[in-house]
């Protein structure tokens, strides 16, 4: 399988652009994404993945101004977006009525549901820049098994893939996760966030 250095972005871009499906290094652990904007490619990423329909993937923004083009952003969730990211912080937002029709975010099961996160670094930054739109982003593994820990491992789990960017990972703690869709804003995943930083964020 190819094998791509972040310095080559053009050509990572490229594939993104045309429908492919390629692993990436994050700040927690490697993932692998997808465009938002075409179902092809998303066809694509349930198949490498081999996840069932029902469950959704995360998306992955560029800025404030991209979640706010997909999500639905009050007051008090962009005091959290200002606060936390980018960071290790996934916010689960009621998406736009227009965004992601084709699949309603989940395949089989009904929601208006998003989860969102913001580009840890430059790489992932400059990458949807370049693509043009937010890009999925799940964990690189089969649906239900261990995350892979090396390009190795990625290369036997999802032999599919259209190419597997170089880039080293933190294996920390995964982000906490926030349920921002009612009046009431829960924890579904506890994280290296904690509650009592949250409630402070919202309250200034």
């Amino acid at each position: 399988m190819k094998l791509y250095k972040q310095s080559e972005i053009e050509l990572i871009a490229n594939i993104l652009k045309d429908d492919g499906v390629i692993s990436v290094p994050t700040d927690t652990v490697y993932g692998i994404c997808a465009r938002i904007n075409s179902s092809k490619a998303y066809n694509k990423l349930v198949n490498v993945k081999k996840r069932p329909s029902y469950k959704s993937f995360p998306v992955l923004c560029k800025d404030l101004e991209q979640i706010k083009s997909i999500a639905i952003v009050d007051e008090r969730i962009e005091k959290l977006i200002k606060t936390f990211m980018p960071g290790p912080i996934t916010l689960v937002l009621n998406k736009r009525p227009e965004v992601l029709s084709y699949i309603n975010n989940a395949g089989g099961r009904e929601t208006n549901e998003l989860a969102v996160r913001m580009a840890p670094f430059e790489f992932l930054s400059e990458l949807i820049e370049q693509v043009g739109s937010p890009l999925f982003l799940s964990s690189a593994n089969k649906s239900g098994k261990d995350v892979c820990k090396s390009l190795e491992e990625i290369e036997k789990e999802c032999p599919t893939l259209d190419g597997m960017v170089e880039g080293n990972i933190s294996f920390g703690k995964a982000s906490t996760i926030l349920d921002c869709t009612s009046s009431d804003i829960k924890i579904q995943r506890e994280g290296p966030i904690l509650e009592e930083q949250i409630r402070e964020a919202i309250t200034k």
